[in-house]
């Protein structure tokens, strides 16, 4: 039987409800019981003094990577959901790009049975548009709904044509599945950085912003037309946000999310070569980075993700070109929310939102408030250093290793 817990003196913050206000709270069986002065009054196993520590909802992650299923090297549903629960994570979102691809419903739940395994992290599938994510033949969208997937979409992967991505939207509105879009044009994306000033100096091959925003309005432009609900993942340039801006003002059902390492480097941090910010999308601009920043907080992008893509020491070590792109991200992603609420950048409530009610909410599963979906206890000037040894994940690589942030997860309810 988990215990019950009355910490006094907690910022409680819950955006489901506008509530952010210092006071008692009792929590047990994952969620918030009882407020205030009923909180004092009531029976419990144990009192913690909650003083300079906040009480939110467990976070909702829309997009990371467990390396599972496929080779194992780079982490597990195991290790990676351990280290997302450590980083206040109870809900992830798998893409389709496994290893075989998610376009049955059998793998969907053998995924989910797994994380229940575990214990950590409840995971929802992403499955396949495209049968093998091959982008010809339609997948059974159906079956993989059936399974327990939470939408479709093809990862980076590109479909034949667009008139083939337009009958999949058709198929996947039909079943009131949710598209999701990591937006890139394949044939504008053959390099590995920004195409900008950085790669220039670095002879590093680059990737405009086009790339992205090319792909994002022939999506709008088909979502406009069929009226399926659609999500534009890991945004990465300021037209991105103007884009999905009109999107929404035209009232298109469609929402947006950024990783969060994105809020916080640019291509400055490939500068000597540095393969730990070799992510894909690129890091961009100045100008960009503060455009994400303000669409966050504007509301234009409903969500923050981790992004989270474990890897092995070696996929790090081969020339910046050939590095395998992706960042360890998943215990990072708070500590790193709470500087832009330090630097004036976003309000707590905003950030606590991104990173729960506003994920729960475009899935659709009963999570990111004080009433259900797990309680997190959080210290947010606990400080600590970002090295091989305080992170969870099988993955190290991470941006920022060295680095001493604030903020860590006391406990998960």
């Amino acid at each position: 039987m988990s215990q019950v817990i009355r910490y006094t003196g907690v910022r409680v913050i819950d955006p489901a409800s506008t509530r952010d206000e210092i006071t008692s709270v009792v929590i047990g069986k994952g969620r918030v019981t009882a407020f205030g002065a009923e909180a004092d009054a009531a029976e419990v196993h144990a009192v913690s003094d909650g003083a300079g520590l906040w009480v939110v909802p467990a976070f909702v992650d829309l997009c990371a990577r467990l390396r599972e299923p496929g080779p194992r090297q780079h982490g597990t549903i195991a290790s990676e959901t351990r280290a997302a629960a450590a980083g206040g994570f109870a809900h992830l979102v798998l893409p389709p790009d496994t290893s075989p691809v998610i376009d049955h419903g059998a793998l969907a739940a053998q995924v989910i049975e797994k994380a229940q395994a575990a214990g950590h992290a409840r995971v929802y599938p992403i499955g396949a548009l495209t049968r093998g994510l091959e982008g010809k033949a339609l997948a059974g969208m159906g079956g993989l709904k059936s399974a327990g997937c939470v939408g479709v979409g093809q990862a980076r992967r590109p479909v034949a044509s667009v008139e083939t991505l337009l009958r999949c939207l058709e198929y996947a509105g039909s079943t009131d599945l949710t598209v999701f879009f990591s937006p890139e044009e394949v044939s504008l994306a053959a390099g590995c950085a920004h195409d900008g000033f950085v790669a220039s100096r670095l002879g590093l091959g680059g990737i405009p912003d086009t790339a992205e925003t090319v792909a994002l309005a022939t999506a709008i432009l088909l979502v406009e037309q069929t009226g399926v609900r659609a999500h534009f993942g890991q945004l990465s340039c300021k037209a991105s946000v103007e884009l999905v801006r009109i999107a929404k003002d035209k009232g298109l059902p469609v929402t947006a999310d950024v990783s969060m390492h994105q809020l916080h480097l640019t291509e400055d941090a490939i500068d000597g070569f540095n393969a730990m910010a070799h992510v894909r999308p690129p890091l961009r601009r100045e100008a960009d980075r503060q455009a994400l920043i303000a669409g966050v907080r504007e509301g234009v992008i409903d969500a923050i993700c981790s992004d989270h893509q474990p890897l092995n020491a070696a996929a790090k070590l081969a020339p910046f070109a050939e590095a395998l792109p992706g960042m360890s991200t998943l215990e990072t992603v708070l500590p790193l929310g709470l500087q832009l609420v330090r630097d004036g950048e976003l309000e707590a409530g905003r950030l606590i939102a991104a990173l729960s009610s506003a994920p729960a909410g475009i899935i659709g599963i009963p999570a990111g408030s004080l009433a259900e979906g797990g309680v997190l206890v959080v210290d947010p000037s606990a400080a600590w250093t970002v090295s091989a040894d305080t992170l969870l994940s099988t993955g190290k690589n991470s941006a920022f290793l060295g680095r001493t942030l604030q903020g860590r997860v006391r406990s998960l309810h």
